[in-house]
Formats: structure tokens, C-alpha cells, sequence
């Protein structure tokens, strides 16, 4: 059975613009990574766990902000890993100086503990750009996204 993610795409209007908030993964691997390194807010979920509620909960623990919905389902995308990412829209506007993240430990070659956000970085981004910097597996879920938009 393959493993699955469950998460979240805020969307909203700014300028004139539909923009999507992208999460950039922490720690020291993803550091100096920029184009295909972003992703939405997910994280795995297993049965019972409701994958909508896992999205809600996910974006939560990584991003410090708690989306009311209301939840757009989205296809979900199957990564070359073969993980499957469940994946909900939703329409939100927050400041994002609240943003805070949780956070996840590594031993280093010494044996040194070191503690590092899950997440460093979030940002919004015009639908484009996001193609540009999102994990190229979960472009289908913007693609998805800016079909719902251009039809509303």
C-alpha cells in the first residue's frame, strides 16, 4: 500500500492575481534549495485519521494557522516515489508574521542533537512562479487550482 499525504493550497486574490502559499521545507538538505524544493503544507496520515482532517492538522503544525475552510477537493497526484498526495483548496488571506512552525530533530556526524523547523519559510506566490518552485510532482495540484479559478 502506498503512503499518503494529506494537505492543504490556500488561495487567494491580490493585485488582480490569483496566488497560492507554498511551504519551504527546513533543515539543512533543503537549505540552499529553492526551484522544486516548495511544496504545500502536508505531512502523512494513516487510516483511521480522516485525510481531510490530516490536511487541517498538517497545515496547522507547519504553518501555526488553523484554515476554516470552506475545502475544495482536489485529484489526488501520485509522486514518482509512489506516495499519493490527497490535497484540499481553500480561499485565505492571513498576515503571515504569525507564521510559526514545529519542529523535528537530527543527529549530526558528531552525535550532536540539533533541532530544526519542519518548515523555514512560506510565501505567497502567483500561480506561475509556484509552478516554477514546487516539488514538480504536485504541479497538477496548481494546474487543478487555476482550472477551478478560470471556470468560477
Amino acid at each position: 500500500m502506498s503512503k499518503r499525504s494529506a494537505g492543504l493550497l490556500p488561495y487567494r486574490r491580490h493585485g488582480g492575481d490569483w496566488q497560492v502559499l507554498l511551504v519551504h521545507p527546513g533543515g539543512p538538505f533543503w537549505a540552499r534549495k529553492d526551484l522544486g524544493a516548495w511544496s504545500i503544507a502536508k505531512g502523512e496520515y494513516l487510516p483511521p485519521e480522516p485525510p481531510l482532517e490530516a490536511a487541517v492538522r498538517e497545515f496547522e503544525e507547519e504553518t501555526g494557522h488553523r484554515l476554516p475552510g470552506p475545502f475544495i477537493t482536489l485529484q489526488p497526484v501520485r509522486l514518482k516515489s509512489g506516495k499519493v498526495i490527497d490535497a484540499w483548496a481553500t480561499q485565505a488571506d492571513w498576515n503571515l508574521s504569525s507564521f510559526r512552525s514545529n519542529t523535528f530533530e537530527v543527529v549530526d556526524a558528531k552525535g550532536v542533537v540539533r533541532r530544526y523547523p519542519e518548515v523555514d519559510r512560506i510565501e505567497w506566490f502567483g500561480i506561475d512562479q509556484a509552478a516554477q518552485k514546487i516539488n514538480a510532482g504536485q504541479v497538477p495540484l496548481l494546474m487543478q487550482l487555476q482550472a477551478l479559478l478560470a471556470s468560477a
